[in-house]
């Protein structure tokens, strides 16, 4: 039995590699999600099947088994339906729950090893298991706050929350668990150790909430990876923890995309880790008394159809915005109705359009547009001068020139889509409010850009009526 089980182990942790391998290709992503399904349906049923658990006719040690996954049942079907713009909100969920899931299991098993046999709190041990509680507990805390600002929920502010001296808290409060932690790893069964423990699980729950709330929406796609990361690595020191194979391997593949997706993200905002973690990114910038107003060039859809009508090239630049209004099937019928035209038509990805990475191109896949029109930002750019009209959906931030010439602005640097190469722009937008950086976005009031105000879905319907064969164009 015990062969069996490790090599169910195995085939699980293959089918975790091949899942996360097919995943990385849209012809292939159904399958590695497949694949992950069974590699997790695989780990359990083998986990089960062990002989501490399995060999016990009582059915109270079983019903620790059943239960958890009967209760789990509605809250995963809940959580598997949830729109489109819920999406990033619920991975943070999910990361609060795995964070929630190991920071118990090891405060449960420093306890049980305390009064059962504390000669197993070895230094290994205790040095696996603070590991666990720290990663685990911060990221329960982290992760709910980024999906609080994500849900925009009330009594959260999407903006950073900062105030004087606030790293300085964080990293003390940081400092300390971590030194308490190590004074757990060689002192592990001293009278004073169980409330050290406590106070590390405590000090971790707070620094996990106090790392976010200082964090901007504008960068919420990489705290969302970066808890991804810290999820993986509690998963790896629960694995050491319950000398368990599997939780090691899938910890580590979990850890490690998180990070790599977390370096992709911030080499696409052309910032540093630290920058991102204690930078205040997305603070509103007050406007200056008495500066100069600029002002839109509003535009009608019909209008705009009838410049669409004349174009040969045009590029859609997707955000927010446009998952907000559901209008990615509308997006479909422009699509449609432009290329019956004969119309070259594309859609530049920026990595952190939306609010989390791949969020533009799980949205457009959703209306069945070709993945081969969906094209990076480093490879659209260099074709945005020839390009007639660009259409902006709900993007913000990430089509703001001031990204290239304003050293006051806090996105300076962050490489963008050049939208304002092209030769006419029209930017679908709810209202004048500014995107996630809370600056305004110099492209709009461009001579060459024209503003469709109104919802993304509405504004598209339009633009589908004015280019049908029935408005007479």
């Amino acid at each position: 039995m015990t062969t069996a089980i490790e090599l169910a182990y195995l085939f699980a942790t293959g089918l975790f590699v091949l899942s996360l391998h097919w995943m990385g290709d849209p012809k292939t992503a159904r399958r590695g999600v497949h694949a992950g399904m069974l590699a997790m349906l695989v780990a359990v049923l083998a986990t089960w099947a062990k002989p501490e658990v399995s060999h016990h006719s009582d059915f109270v040690r079983h019903a620790w088994v059943i239960i958890p996954i009967g209760l789990a049942i509605w809250p995963g079907i809940w959580l598997s339906l949830v729109p489109i713009t819920a999406v990033p909100q619920r991975t943070a969920l999910s990361h609060a729950f795995g964070g929630l899931a190991a920071g118990l299991v090891g405060t449960a098993e420093y306890f049980h090893l305390l009064s059962a046999n504390p000669a197993a709190l070895t230094p290994f041990m205790m040095t696996a298991i603070v590991a666990e509680i720290i990663l685990g507990y911060l990221t329960f805390t982290g992760s709910i706050i980024a999906a609080a600002k994500l849900q925009e929920v009330k009594w959260i502010p999407q903006r950073p929350w900062v105030y004087p001296g606030q790293n300085v808290v964080n990293l003390i409060a940081l400092g300390v668990a971590i030194v308490l932690g190590a004074l757990l790893i060689f002192n592990p069964n001293a009278g004073w150790a169980p409330y050290a423990f406590c106070g590390v699980i405590f000090l971790a729950l707070n620094f996990g909430w106090m790392l976010v709330m200082p964090i901007g929406g504008a960068d919420m796609p990489t705290v969302i990876a970066i808890l991804n990361s810290y999820a993986g690595l509690s998963a790896v020191a629960m694995g050491f923890v319950l000398d368990n194979k599997l939780l090691i391997t899938a910890g580590a593949l979990d850890g490690s995309s998180g990070l790599i997706l977390s370096i992709i993200m911030c080499k696409a905002m052309n910032r540093s880790f630290a920058n991102v973690l204690f930078g205040a990114f997305g603070q509103v910038q007050q406007k200056a008394a008495g500066g100069e107003q600029k002002a839109y060039k509003p535009e009608t859809p019909e209008g705009a159809g009838q410049i669409l009508e004349q174009a040969s090239s045009v590029v859609i630049v997707p955000g927010y915005g446009l998952a907000v209004a559901q209008a990615q099937h509308k997006v479909r019928e422009l699509y449609d109705q432009l290329k019956k035209r004969g119309i070259t038509v594309r859609f530049a990805i920026h990595p952190v359009a939306g609010r989390m990475p791949g969020h533009m191109n799980v949205l457009l896949a959703e209306a069945e547009i070709p993945y081969d029109d969906l094209v990076e930002m480093e490879e659209i750019n260099s074709d945005m001068p020839q390009c007639d009209v660009c259409i902006v959906l709900g993007a913000n931030d990430v089509v703001n020139p001031a990204a290239r010439f304003d050293k006051t602005s806090p996105i300076y640097g962050m490489p963008i889509i050049d939208a304002d190469r092209a030769r006419t722009v029209f930017a679908v937008k709810r209202s004048k409010n500014p995107g996630f950086a809370g600056i305004d976005n110099d492209l709009y009031f461009l001579d060459k850009t024209f503003m469709l105000f109104g919802d993304a879905k509405a504004v598209v319907g339009e633009l589908v009526k004015a280019l049908s064969p029935s408005a007479g164009h």
